[in-house]
Parts: C-alpha cells; sequence; structure tokens
C-alpha cells in the first residue's frame, strides 16, 4: 500500500477510535458527574422532604430483603425516625408472587416500627429508570431523598432528576463477602449509565405505566 495511503487509513482508524471513545465515555461521565452533584455525605443533617425512595437490591431465598436492601432500608428508616421525610416508597419487582420486593420491603419495615401509613410500595420499579418515572408520573413525586449503594445511588439521582424529581442522594455501604461480585457490580455501572443516558435522552416510557396493584 502506498505511503500516503496508509497515512489517510491511520488518520480515518484514529478518528473512528476516538468516536468510539467519545460515544462511549461521555454519556457515562454525563451520568456520573450530575449524580455527583446531588449526593451528600451522610443522611444526618438532610433538609426535609417529602419522600425518601428506596430500589431494590433483591431478596434471601427466605423472601426477605438482601443485605444490601437492608442497608437502604436502614437509611430510609433512620430519615423516618428523624422526621426528615413523612413517606418512604419503596419501588422494586413484583412481577410474580414469589418475587415481590415491595412487600418485603415493607414487612421489614413494619418490623423496625415504620406505620403502613407511611409506606408506599410500587411494584413496578423494574429498574432504576422505571422507578424513578414511576415516582414522578404515578405517585406525584417532586422532591426526593434516595437512598442506594454508593456506586449505585448516582446513577439513580441522574434518572431521578431527568425524569422531573429535584432530588439528592446517599450513598449507604456496598461492603460485600464476595468481593469479586462487588467489583462486577461497580464496573456494571459504565453499561448501566449508558443505558441511563439513553433512556432519559429518548424519555423511554416505563414497562408498567399505571399504578401497580400492590401500591398504596
Amino acid at each position: 500500500m502506498p505511503a500516503p495511503r496508509r497515512r489517510r487509513l491511520r488518520r480515518i482508524l484514529w478518528a473512528a477510535a476516538v468516536l468510539v471513545v467519545v460515544f462511549g465515555a461521555v454519556p457515562v461521565a454525563v451520568v456520573q458527574l450530575m449524580g455527583q452533584s446531588r449526593l451528600r455525605g451522610s443522611i444526618d443533617g438532610l433538609d426535609p422532604r417529602p419522600v425518601v425512595i428506596v430500589p431494590g437490591a433483591g431478596l434471601r431465598p427466605d423472601g426477605g430483603p438482601s443485605v444490601y436492601l437492608e442497608r437502604r432500608l436502614a437509611a430510609a428508616r433512620d430519615l423516618y425516625r428523624a422526621g426528615t421525610v413523612q413517606w418512604i416508597l419503596v419501588s422494586g419487582d413484583a412481577s410474580t408472587p414469589y418475587h415481590d420486593e415491595p412487600t418485603s420491603m415493607r414487612t421489614w419495615l413494619l418490623g423496625q416500627g415504620v406505620p403502613a401509613s407511611a409506606i408506599v410500595r410500587d411494584g413496578g420499579g423494574l429498574d432504576t429508570h422505571d422507578t424513578c418515572v414511576r415516582a414522578h408520573t404515578v405517585y406525584g413525586v417532586d422532591r426526593a431523598i434516595v437512598v442506594s449503594q454508593d456506586y449505585h445511588v448516582r446513577r439513580m439521582l441522574f434518572s431521578c432528576q431527568a425524569a422531573g424529581i429535584d432530588a439528592v442522594g446517599v450513598g449507604v455501604s456496598a461492603t460485600s463477602v464476595t468481593p469479586t461480585q462487588a467489583v462486577v457490580w461497580r464496573l456494571r455501572e459504565v453499561p448501566a449509565s449508558w443505558k441511563a443516558f439513553l433512556d432519559a435522552a429518548l424519555r423511554r416510557p416505563p414497562v408498567i405505566s399505571g399504578p401497580f396493584p400492590t401500591s398504596r
């Protein structure tokens, strides 16, 4: 191949590589940086807001909340006890009777002394984007606190802001007894952030648009 043609090909390949990096990295950076701007250091001293949103994080084999989910719920419980919020919106997957995250979350909170009147269940929160959009469009949430693990809370803050919720968030512990799994979850935030950006840009409607049967 003649030298001028090789140089032209190299320039094209470099330009393509730059476009791939920009296309892949910029959305992730936007999601993470916007979320970071709404992140707070702890639940202490947060300004009162009407509701705290708790997204699902899986259940144990016995149907109780996973360790990660219990940490989120504990933060929501503390916010309620402190009078920082009036309601707790628990949002997750309740697609089958055998996997009902919001009901399990409600049961845990009831066991911690949170009254049933302060708990709102949404079984249509199939992912972070759906949780945030449904919180705004179905449950009328305009201002909220969100709690989630520190690696996830930034993306959730981005999605809630994009859905029209003035949200601030607090990250809870992501310490895991299975370090490898914890690393995988953190790495997963890269494609998940890209998807969150795309969902927000396209204004993707949630899979379930109306009130879910388990909702209050």
